[in-house]
């Protein structure tokens, strides 16, 4: 039998080079969308979301859920363009370098969408066609030249800097990893230690409250001036910023804001909460921050809203980002008060004999916090400290007076033409529930025996300004409309008080704790910035604003006169029969009005639509249920929503059970109704 013998391989041919493993071929152009994805998202996500600690703080987000969600910034957009450039392998060489530069050139284009926006006026359409260009040209580049791989190859550490950055640098650090809770403890003085009530609102301007007779109106108000009636009011009093992780801890610090860091125990280890924690028996309810820390009280609130919570937000986040046309980057648009039921809270007891508050069938909308709050409010053995921070009359607005609750779209402006005066209706129907929910606060203290018992402090973080062209709470506002964003509404009711008394000293927000210790009966052993109310007034009369903390800006000081009240139109009110037809109109919610509950809490309050073209910008609209004319709203100029119109209708006798008519109007100049035809 012959010998089989193996031949060694042949050597390879003449300049030809081995094949290299795939994955070696495949990874510099994984390093490539690993740095452009962490450009078009890791970084501008984990910027906005580093900047604002309160989006977890508010979103009860443990340590755990948020490195989490950081991982999914960073690793879940890379991964399905790189199964998809992998996958393209299959198909030969030639598609995969296709498909690799065609990746590179979409990135190249979302990358451009973002940098337009902040360094052109572009917008819409036209943005989109540059970014395409940028997109071209850059995918051009990147398959003629070695140079644009060679530098997306050294950026693919980008991603890790990013993430190293929100970790360790950003002020969302001390949510993530917090440096210790120990905090000053006040020192208990001579006397009497009384309980202590506390209700901070957010986003409310003293002016919202005020009559023209610049007394708190009463009749759309009524616990708001039931409450004056029986405390001290400070007229003249000022938030120290209009951004609640800078106003709140200056309010329980006592010192005004310095650094830009989160509203963190591990930040302002000196507060309220320390300083009484150690006499005081402390129950707070915060909102988003979270200042007092673990070993001086638990957050029994709402329960923690979870990693998909935060996923879906963030997305949100992102598509705003990446949007050709310009979009309010503000995670604040998703702090909305959980209600009881959606908590699996019950609702406090016993309810109130108003009959017109219709608590017994609209209990299931009381904020969770709020029904918790309520529920804690009762006398104890030793002294206690009942603290609430409640997102009221905060956006987003969806509660009318009676505390209905309505729908509302995601993208109705703010502020232009139409929209300011919606935006203020909605902040005042909203303000109208929270009226409510004081008188609840009374009553409940009443019947429980601590009213005459304890110190009760009402007031608000900051205001905010609806004045044309300078909506929000920023310094373009301040400069405009400071009376509307800096002033707030402050009432002190001291322990055994029964007579209302007005007090215009200077007052800023620094002198809350100051304030609250020595009615308590503590002294705080850290410098503060503000003074107690009990000491003579501060002599200086102007104000110190904080946009930015460690930068105030002064304004003068002094009483705001309230804004003159616009009249409602003449139609409000007015019974509608039939009238002849004058076009044609679109309303997104027309089904809503087939089988309404009122019982269910909720009604199609907010009505919003379209008109045709041929309809000029500002003509009047009236909105009617039943026959009866609920508002009258102008047709706003053309945005990205088409040329629209909405309208709050805050009467709640508008609505039946069951199937209700929606009838719009054209308003001509003489006043003739024209009937639109509804679709």
């Amino acid at each position: 039998m012959a010998e089989l013998t193996l031949a060694p391989p042949a050597p390879p041919a003449a300049g030809s080079a081995p094949a290299r493993p795939w994955w070696r071929a495949e990874l510099p152009r994984l390093l490539e969308i690993v740095a452009l994805v962490g450009l078009v998202v890791t970084q501008p996500v984990l910027d906005v979301l580093g900047r604002s600690p309160d989006f977890f703080l508010f979103h009860r987000a443990t340590q755990a859920e948020i490195l989490a969600l950081v991982a999914l910034v960073a690793l879940a957009p890379t991964l399905p363009l790189a199964l998809l450039g992998a996958a393209s392998r299959l198909a030969g060489r030639v598609v995969r370098a296709a498909v690799h530069t065609g990746l590179v050139g979409l990135l190249f284009a979302a990358l451009a969408v973002q940098a337009g926006r902040q360094a052109t006026p572009l917008r819409g359409v036209p943005l989109l066609v540059a970014a395409g260009v940028v997109g071209a040209v850059g995918a051009a580049a990147h398959r003629r030249w070695r140079g644009p791989g060679r530098v997306l190859r050294v950026a693919a550490a980008g991603p890790l800097v990013f993430v190293a950055l929100f970790l360790f640098a950003s002020p969302a650090s001390a949510v993530v990893l917090p440096r210790g809770d120990a905090g000053a403890g006040g020192v208990a003085g001579p006397g009497e230690h009384p309980p202590v009530v506390m209700l901070i609102l957010d986003e409310l301007p003293l002016v919202s409250l005020l009559g023209p007779d610049g007394r708190i109106d009463a009749t759309r108000y009524p616990h708001f001036a039931e409450l004056a009636a029986g405390s001290t009011w400070y007229r003249n009093a000022t938030g120290v910023s209009g951004w609640t992780p800078y106003a709140l801890p200056a309010m329980l610090t006592g010192r005004y804001p310095a650094r830009p860091v989160a509203p963190h125990y591990s930040q302002y280890p000196d507060n309220l909460f320390t300083a009484l924690g150690g006499l005081y028996d402390v129950h707070a309810e915060e909102s988003i921050t979270r200042l007092c820390p673990p070993s001086r009280c638990d957050q029994p609130a709402s329960p923690a809203q979870g990693l998909g919570t935060l996923v879906r937000e963030s997305g949100r986040l992102l598509r705003q980002l990446a949007a050709p046309v310009d979009s309010r980057i503000d995670p604040e648009e998703s702090y909305r008060e959980l209600t009881a039921a959606e908590a699996g809270l019950d609702a406090a007891e016993p309810t109130p004999a108003d009959p017109k508050f219709r608590w017994a069938n609209l209990n299931d909308n009381q904020p969770a916090r709020f029904t918790t709050f309520l529920a804690g409010l009762r006398p104890s053995d030793r002294p206690a400290l009942h603290f609430l921070h409640l997102l009221m009359p905060h956006p987003p607005w969806a509660y009318l007076p009676s505390g209905a609750r309505y729908d509302a779209p995601q993208d109705l402006p703010n502020d232009g033409d139409g929209w300011v005066e919606l935006a203020r209706q909605r902040h005042l129907a909203q303000l109208a529930y929270t009226d409510r929910l004081i008188g609840e606060t009374l009553r409940t203290m009443r019947a429980t025996g601590l009213y005459d018992r304890a110190l009760l402090v009402v007031t608000a973080d900051h205001g905010v300004s609806f004045a044309k062209g300078f909506q929000g709470r920023g310094m373009d506002a301040i400069r405009a409309a400071a009376g509307e964003v800096a002033w707030v509404p402050m009432f002190v009711k001291e322990p055994g008080q029964r007579a209302g008394r007005v007090d215009d000293r200077n007052w800023e927000h620094v002198d809350l704790l100051p304030t609250v210790a020595d009615a308590a009966g503590v002294r705080i052993p850290w410098h503060v910035d503000g003074r107690s109310a009990r000491q003579p007034p501060r002599e200086r009369a102007d104000k110190r604003f904080y946009d930015r903390p460690g930068e105030p800006v002064a304004f003068p000081g002094g009483v705001p006169a309230p804004p003159p009240a616009p009249r409602p139109p003449a139609l409000v009110g007015a019974a509608v029969g039939e009238r002849p037809g004058g076009g044609t109109a679109r309303v997104a919610d027309l089904a809503a009005f087939r089988a309404v509950d009122p019982a269910s809490g909720e009604l199609p309050a907010l009505v919003w639509g379209t008109v045709p073209p041929d309809v000029p910008d500002g003509t009047l609209l009236a909105v009617a249920v039943n026959g009866r004319v609920g508002a009258v709203v102008p047709v706003v100029p053309r945005d990205p929503g088409g040329r629209r119109f909405a309208a709050l209708l805050t009467d709640d006798s508008l609505f039946r059970a069951g199937d209700n008519r929606l009838d719009v109007y054209r308003v001509a100049a003489g006043g003739e109704l024209r009937h639109l035809s509804l679709s």
